[in-house]
């Protein structure tokens, strides 16, 4: 009897974010999600991310840098209480996968992108890039699983770090906050496509706004941006020159749905900037978008592009092309029974396979397998 109340002792994992999931970028979503779906699941889960998350200015690089820090040395202090540490791969969690390989703790990275994700966020980094990628593929070698979001980003990791036991866990959708029933938000504009996430290089935004000041662009229908970052400035000039352009700051994550489903498309007009494409693409807000039975318009990138051609539920765009993501936009609002049909596919694909719900089960089984078997031992060895 004592062996088997031992055996189900929960599974303790300390899940290390060291850029913060700050609300309104992808990164929120994921990690809560999949903290919440581990802890419905019965794993114990304790989330360390910077104190900054929940606050609407970042600080500056070195203050996040200490900040990063403090957090790995928190969770440090309370290294024995956890059957393994999941990490979503960064290069200044460096310090945390390698006290897991000197004490044996388990530790499970998960990768949303390559290495050079960091070159495209902060140029300057390049001058110190043999570090970096040695850092971030250091620690993929030495973790004792890999998650990846798209099957591209197995390949890249079983290309660059030999391993060939890599899980492939995609994005997915919070259902009952991205819905078709949602109530719609006040103050919206009565036909509207909008793009809602990180204002950041590679999201398209350049191309968007060629494509609404493009004339094949629908007279009738506004643009709905939602967001912040580092494109803010030139999305807020533009607004103020064209009245049909609404800017919103970024909304809490669980009012962001209420926008979304009213939306006739939502646009994911990525761009191959940093050849952030070559392992594949499967942005959170693609998903979001298809739960809401909202068809969408995507760039013809590996992941986003599939998902949308087996189940024809939006239109399929080239990269970097106005006049295409414009025209795209006409054909939805000039064929609303189209559109809804596309927009009913999609979200009955969402519901079937792509949910939270869904992924934090995957999970769950990636966590079992690698760190389950520490579940048997006392629990005086695994507690401070």
């Amino acid at each position: 009897m004592q062996n088997s109340s031992r055996s189900m002792r929960p599974l303790r994992i300390a899940y290390l974010a060291v850029e913060a999931p700050r609300q309104g970028h992808a990164t929120y979503a994921h990690v809560h999600e999949i903290v919440g779906g581990l802890r419905r699941r019965g794993i114990r889960v304790d989330l360390f991310q910077p104190r900054y998350a929940s606050r609407a200015a970042r600080p500056g690089l070195v203050r996040r840098w200490l900040e990063q820090l403090r957090i790995q040395l928190t969770l440090f202090a309370r290294w024995r209480r956890y059957d393994a540490v999941y990490v979503r791969a960064h290069y200044s969690a460096f310090p945390t996968t390698l006290l897991a390989r000197i004490t044996g703790r388990s530790v499970i990275e998960e990768l949303n992108g390559p290495s050079a994700d960091v070159f495209i966020a902060h140029p300057w980094t390049r001058r110190i890039g043999f570090l970096l990628r040695w850092l971030y593929r250091t620690q993929l070698a030495w973790a004792d699983g890999v998650i990846t979001v798209t099957p591209l980003l197995r390949s890249w990791v079983e290309q660059h770090i030999g391993r060939r036991d890599v899980d492939v866990i995609p994005n997915a959708a919070n259902l009952e906050l991205f819905s078709p029933s949602r109530q719609a938000r006040a103050m919206l504009p009565e036909k509207f496509v909008v793009f809602f996430g990180a204002l950041t290089p590679w999201q398209g935004l350049q191309t968007l706004i060629a494509a609404f000041d493009h004339l094949d662009w629908p007279a009738s229908v506004d643009l709905v941006i939602v967001g912040d970052g580092q494109l803010r400035e030139l999305v807020a000039a533009t607004a103020a020159r064209q009245p049909r352009l609404h800017l919103i700051d970024r909304v809490p994550y669980e009012e962001v749905g209420s926008i979304v489903a009213h939306a006739i498309a939502g646009l994911v007009p990525k761009n191959g900037r940093g050849n952030r494409h070559e392992t594949g693409l499967f942005p959170v807000k693609l998903f979001e978008i298809l739960a809401c039975s909202v068809p969408a318009v995507v760039t013809d990138f590996p992941g986003q592009a599939d998902l949308v051609r087996q189940h024809d539920c939006g239109i399929v765009v080239p990269p970097e092309d106005p006049p295409a993501l414009a025209r795209a936009v006409a054909t939805l609002a000039g064929s609303p029974s189209q559109s809804r049909l596309m927009g009913l596919r999609g979200y009955e694909a969402i519901v079937a396979e792509h949910s939270w719900s869904h992924r934090a089960a995957d999970t769950a089984r990636v966590l079992e397998r690698v760190a389950g078997k520490r579940r048997s031992m006392p629990a005086s060895r695994v507690a401070t």
